[in-house]
């Protein structure tokens, strides 16, 4: 039996029919972004995670960031973006210990994130670390020339705890377009993505795909900065569709590298899934 055969259980709803678990539980889902899936698809793949999954072992998820972390613009703690994603995992992983960590505080730059990496972040054990940043970056300076070594020391340190990463860039919003360096801080974020082989969730080219479509639904409050309850929704549901996409496609690969794993995944969904191991 393929190592991965449990993942088709766990997310072919999910994935067959995206937008259905948002619109049963519209509380902690949203309806999604649609974006173009070249926007959305997410690399390298996040083999920690996966293989947490894999063994059925609960897993551990830190989202850090400023306030977009934090949720400020939501109406309600819980429908912030970190809380949201947990939510929306555990729709797709029904049974598995998926626990996303907020550790979000508005205001903050590059480098006071940098400063709480280890002791608020790595000393979670996380698997995976979403690393939301540059927003206020953009905001407070013209010359950015220096974000970028902090934001590569930042990875180095999450790298050797050995968890997977993700870095997000800034969300589109005015008042991060009225800044002159707004672009170049998207570029630079995906640069040190590429340069670390780490991965890149491009929620600020999502956001203006959404934002420019006719008809579309605001998804900034009115102070033009902050994501408001359908752009946290939209964020959460969009990245757990990212990271549930790059997990299934190393099940893929896993496949075609075992031979008879057809077979298995057959038995294994006739199987009811079984329960995740405690820690």
């Amino acid at each position: 039996m393929s190592r991965f055969a449990w993942f088709p259980i766990a997310v072919a709803l999910a994935l067959a029919a995206p937008g259905e678990s948002a619109a049963e539980n519209p509380e902690t889902s949203a309806q999604r972004c649609n974006a173009p899936p070249a926007l959305t698809a997410l690399q390298p793949p996040q083999t920690h995670a996966a293989s947490r999954l894999e063994q059925r072992q609960p897993l551990t998820i830190v989202a850090v960031g400023s306030s977009s972390t934090q949720g400020v613009g939501a109406s309600t703690p819980a429908l912030n973006y970190p809380n949201r994603l947990e939510a929306e995992l555990k729709e797709r992983f029904p049974g598995y210990g998926i626990r996303v960590i907020n550790r979000g505080k508005g205001g903050e730059d590059v480098p006071e994130e940098l400063a709480r990496l280890e002791r608020e972040v790595v000393s979670e054990h996380p698997y995976l670390v979403i690393w939301q940043l540059g927003t206020n970056a953009v905001l407070r300076r013209d010359d950015l020339a220096a974000d970028k070594d902090l934001i590569r020391r930042g990875v180095e340190l999450l790298e050797r705890s050995g968890t997977d990463i993700v870095l997000m860039d800034p969300q589109y919003a005015p008042r991060v377009l009225d800044r002159p360096g707004h672009a170049e801080m998207v570029r630079m974020i995906a640069d040190v993505s590429k340069e670390a082989r780490v991965g890149l969730f491009r929620r600020f080219e999502i956001m203006r795909a959404q934002t420019e479509q006719p008809g579309a639904e605001p998804m900034i409050g009115a102070d033009g900065l902050h994501m408001n309850d359908r752009g946290y929704g939209c964020l959460a549901a969009e990245l757990a569709d990212s990271l549930t996409a790059n997990w299934q496609a190393q099940q893929r690969l896993t496949e075609r590298r075992q031979p008879g794993s057809v077979a298995g995944l057959s038995s294994a969904a006739k199987q009811p899934a079984a329960p995740p191991a405690t820690q």
